[in-house]
């Protein structure tokens, strides 16, 4: 059965490199790679940044080694308040304290903590929108025009926390004829991998992440030529592989990089290029929206195999009972050998609800103007989007390409 994008959280690799930041620049030299894509709407000025901000090295949280690691705690909200206190102390690097900006935001705050980190999340105005198992909350946050005020929080492993609040004036905010736009993303380091189970030493250690009937043998190379250059794209190309001895086995590949309760639609467009296409179980594109302690999960799937029939349909998630077949036909057909494919989904948060709104594959555009329902009680908060591949019954490997990611939001 294909993968339940319900059981999707903040997978980030371990990390052993540095983030420098200080009054003379900010130095990731992490792939994590949070605000490197080309985001719409640069700030009418460039905030300055704290020059209280130190150098902090880069950690990701650790679990355990073995067992199933829990959940981590929902957000309380409003936060503890800022300040400097035994656990360590947290610093804005970017924006500055009343600082004029225009959304999205890239929001860059380390924590300096005696113990290690837990988790961090970011809160605006009260309410929780980003959450990292990293020491540094970076961020792409979507705002509304005005006043805000902005805190991270960082929680050590034995529970003790730190935090800093800045107050920042937004000059602009998304509009359908403004989104925020998230282009390329393809190209961006650290897509974050997961196959059947997190796995030890993860935060989430044993917990389903990509589900399936065991762990996938899967890479993911970024920045590669494209072997079939796309119309008008001039972009280098990520490509995925997947196989191994396990049948049903399954990868699924994230990128965190946003935040922000603002926005409510979502056009997700990236070209797709499988050079086999009779050998997936399905294929899986999902964007994630997560703020407070609710999510919105807009999953999709190309499923090839459908329920056994010669040809398969297109599945949406439901939020409660899984995936739902729609009457869209899925067939290998329609991704030929070694051929792009531009595929569109359009989404948007309505209350507690999904509203999938739209499907395009190539010049031909299906409405499905369905609604589901939203997941409650979730504990990270974020904007990501992600693509998964599905094992057949016989794991036979393929290849896939993706091109032209490109996320809008407003």
């Amino acid at each position: 059965m294909p993968c339940s994008a319900v059981n999707r959280g903040d997978f980030r690799p371990a990390a052993s490199l540095i983030l420098v930041v200080g009054v003379a620049g900010l130095m990731m030299l992490s792939a994590c790679g949070g605000g490197q894509m080309g985001a719409s709407s640069p700030g009418p000025t460039t905030p300055a940044p704290q020059s209280a901000c130190a150098v902090v090295p880069l950690q990701f949280a650790v679990g355990p080694s073995v067992g199933v690691a829990p959940f981590p705690e929902l957000a309380q909200e409003p936060p503890p308040g800022p300040g400097s206190t035994s656990a360590g102390s947290v610093c804005f690097y970017s924006p500055g304290d009343a600082a004029v900006v225009s959304s999205p935001v890239h929001v860059v705050a380390p924590a300096s903590l005696t113990s290690p980190i837990k988790y961090m999340r970011l809160f605006v105005d009260g309410q929780a929108e980003f959450f990292t198992f990293f020491n540094t909350v970076d961020a792409q946050m979507m705002m509304s025009s005005g006043p805000h005020t902005l805190e991270a929080l960082a929680t050590d492993v034995n529970g003790g926390t730190a935090s800093a609040v800045i107050n920042i004036n937004v000059s602009n905010t998304q509009s359908a004829s403004q989104p925020a736009v998230f282009s390329n993303i393809q190209t961006i380091p650290a897509w974050e991998p997961c196959s059947a189970l997190y796995p030890p030493r993860h935060p989430r250690a044993g917990q389903i992440c990509a589900a399936g009937l065991g762990d996938a043998v899967s890479t993911m190379t970024e920045n590669l030529s494209s072997p079939v250059p796309v119309s008008g794209s001039g972009n280098t190309v990520a490509h995925f592989t997947i196989g191994g001895p396990t049948s049903y086995s399954n990868e699924l590949y994230t990128k965190y990089f946003a935040g922000g309760s603002n926005v409510s639609h979502f056009i997700y467009d990236l070209y797709i290029m499988v050079d086999d296409s009779t050998r997936p179980q399905a294929l899986e594109f999902d964007v994630n929206q997560t703020f407070g302690n609710n999510r919105w999960v807009f999953g999709t799937e190309c499923n090839f195999r459908g329920s056994g029939q010669p040809i398969g349909e297109w599945d949406v998630w439901d939020g409660i009972n899984g995936w739902q077949p729609q009457t869209i036909p899925c067939d290998p057909a329609q991704f030929p050998p070694n051929q792009w494919v531009h595929l569109v989904w359009q989404f948007e948060r309505v209350g507690n609800q999904v509203h999938y709104i739209s499907l395009t594959i190539g010049n031909h555009t299906y409405a499905l103007d369905k609604f589901y329902n939203f997941q409650p009680d979730w504990f990270g908060q974020d904007i990501d989007v992600a693509f998964q591949m599905d094992g057949n019954f016989a794991q036979q490997p393929f290849n896939v390409w993706l091109d032209q990611v490109t996320l809008r939001a407003w």
